[in-house]
């Protein structure tokens, strides 16, 4: 274990990952990471505290300070709606010489279930902070948990560039559907997700099974994406279905790498795309998960579901009828 690091080293590199916040007690855990940690990390939340590490927890008066002046705030940004393919996404990325994918820092969470009033005392200081790198010609590349898209206009600085990810509700119902852990997940956020919602003025009847709740998940992570879009204007957006995506991944890794700014080959690009990371589970790499299993499992879902996924879709569309929001966001999936 070492010490606490100083401002100075704090600012360096990306040594020091600012991991978590506690905004009431004002206070940020740092853990040293390289590189390949970078790399390997599927996650960057409290599920990567189970292996042996060197953390600190510092107060964030020194994180601000080694902050503050002129420093780079030119990361990118990948923002979801969950089971969308952003993970996998971003680990294709990190492949790409230069760039530095960070996928989902706690931190990030933290801050978006802050209250405002209490998240602006950090927010100014975050884009600088997870812009830090090993070398002044890499770029970071960051993929927030879901549901810090509710954040993502104080995320992203003006002028800077954001990648939005989605699926069809169909698709997305069917995927939630297909797994015992997400369906666990979506009855966990339920609640949350209805308050989201409500506070954008969108009304939905009463979920009667579980095909109507992930379509009101999927309603709530994708108006909250479209919102976003429309409050960065001054900001450089691209959008993304990932099945259109996997259907010409090398294509679209390079269309994506181009919006990035990333300096890589076509070849290079389409030999990443084409590589083993495809063929495996991106949350977890020791589990196979290739793009034909995906579209198995959900047009099995489908098979078994679509009595209730029907129904689901169809109170989306009532829904949309009074909510112009939720409109835009269904005729964006074009489902």
């Amino acid at each position: 274990m070492s010490s606490a690091p100083s401002p100075e080293e704090i600012a360096r590199d990306a040594t020091w990952l600012a991991q978590a916040l506690d905004p009431t007690q004002g206070v940020v855990r740092l853990i040293a990471m390289d590189r390949e940690s970078y790399r390997l990390a599927g996650f960057l939340d409290d599920r990567m505290l189970q292996a042996p590490l060197d953390a600190q927890v510092v107060p964030w008066p020194d994180v601000e300070n080694a902050m503050s002046g002129e420093r780079r705030s030119d990361a990118r940004w990948i923002f979801h709606i969950g089971h969308a393919g952003s993970t996998l996404v971003s680990r294709l990325l990190g492949e790409v010489p230069g760039v530095l994918a960070i996928r989902e820092p706690r931190l990030l969470r933290d801050l978006a279930m802050s209250p405002p009033a209490m998240r602006a005392r950090y927010i100014s200081s975050v884009a600088k902070l997870m812009s830090r790198t090993f070398a002044d010609e890499e770029i970071a590349c960051v993929k927030a948990t879901s549901f810090a898209s509710e954040i993502a206009p104080e995320l992203v600085p003006p002028g800077e560039r954001a990648l939005l990810m989605y699926v069809t509700p169909r698709n997305y119902v069917a995927s939630i559907l297909a797994g015992e852990n997400s369906v666990k997940e979506m009855h966990a956020l339920a609640e949350y997700r209805a308050q989201r919602l409500a506070r954008r003025g969108i009304g939905l009847s009463s979920p009667r099974n579980d095909a109507e709740l992930a379509a009101a998940a999927w309603a709530c992570e994708m108006t909250t994406l479209e919102s976003a879009a429309h409050a960065m204007a001054d900001r450089h957006i691209a959008w993304a279905d990932f099945d259109a995506m996997l259907a010409n991944m090398p294509g679209e890794l390079a269309r994506t790498a181009t919006f990035f700014g990333f300096d890589a080959e076509d070849e290079q690009l389409a030999a990443i795309a084409r590589g083993p990371l495809i063929q495996r589970y991106s949350k977890a790499l020791e589990y196979e998960y290739s793009p034909n299993l995906r579209a198995e499992l959900i047009a099995g879902s489908l098979h078994l579901q679509n009595r209730e996924i029907d129904p689901a879709l169809a109170m989306l569309r009532a829904a949309a009828e009074k909510s112009p929001l939720l409109a835009r966001a269904l005729t964006r999936a074009g489902d």
